[in-house]
């Protein structure tokens, strides 16, 4: 018998409150102290990449936010896996460009060190691998030096042991953000809103799928929940 899936606390209608001034996927200038990654760069990162693999027959990657569901290159294979050693959380800071802006600058998910991550595990084509994995890099560090660098992991699917590409934080990178409660956390996602749109669109959009998956993440479903009062405090307020 399907599992009845929870319903979300946070709706397309709280999302539906925070919409930026234009949507646009141009890539605004890079902070200060970084650049924009080129194609030369994007290479040597793939040469290092693949350098790493010792059989590189099957080349996966490890989704654990929205590449789940904007995954960015293509895919013949799609399946659940977990990673130990690393829990997904919102410490990647501060993000006042694509989904959040100077005043109320937004929080995005990274693997942060310690415990362990469900999420969903791509396999790449492999007669086309470097192509999908330079359109990954470009999505993933499209500024350098990156504050979440790609690595390899071995993830947990079935009865397999997967060794798959992620990103994971670099906590001396200077955008490492780590001690917020989860109330301070759903204050930021509540409010940053930028060009690619809000966080609590990224927030919806991230655990409606996990859910969708069977894959339930409690961290990120307080999450939801708290944001939702948030927006409903400001938008639906009688006072």
């Amino acid at each position: 018998m399907p599992q009845k899936l929870r319903q979300m606390r946070l709706t397309e209608r709280h999302v539906g409150y925070l919409q930026p001034p234009e949507v646009t996927d141009i890539l605004p200038p890079p902070p200060e102290g970084m650049w924009e990654a080129t194609p030369e760069d994007h290479r040597a990162t793939l040469e290092r990449l693949l350098a790493e693999r010792e059989d590189a027959d099957e080349i996966w990657f490890f989704a654990y936010g929205s590449l789940i569901w904007r995954p960015a290159c293509d895919f013949v294979e799609m399946r659940k896996g977990l990673v130990r050693g690393w829990h997904r959380s919102f410490c990647l800071g501060w993000n006042n460009r694509h989904r959040g802006s100077p005043e109320n600058p937004g929080l995005m998910l990274a693997l942060d060190r310690g415990g362990s991550c469900n999420g969903v595990l791509y396999r790449l084509p492999p007669d086309a691998v470097e192509a999908n994995l330079i359109k990954l890099l470009e999505r993933e560090m499209a500024w350098l030096p990156s504050a979440f660098p790609p690595r390899w992991v071995r993830a947990k699917s079935g009865e397999r042991t997967i060794t798959a590409l992620t990103f994971c934080i670099d906590r001396h990178s200077g955008r490492y953000v780590s001690g917020l409660s989860d109330e301070a956390i759903a204050d930021v996602l509540a409010r940053a809103v930028g060009t690619r749109g809000s966080m609590a669109e990224y927030l919806f959009a991230t655990v409606r799928h996990l859910e969708d998956m069977g894959i339930h993440d409690p961290h990120l479903w307080r999450l939801q929940h708290l944001v939702a009062d948030r927006i409903e405090a400001v938008y639906e307020s009688n006072g």
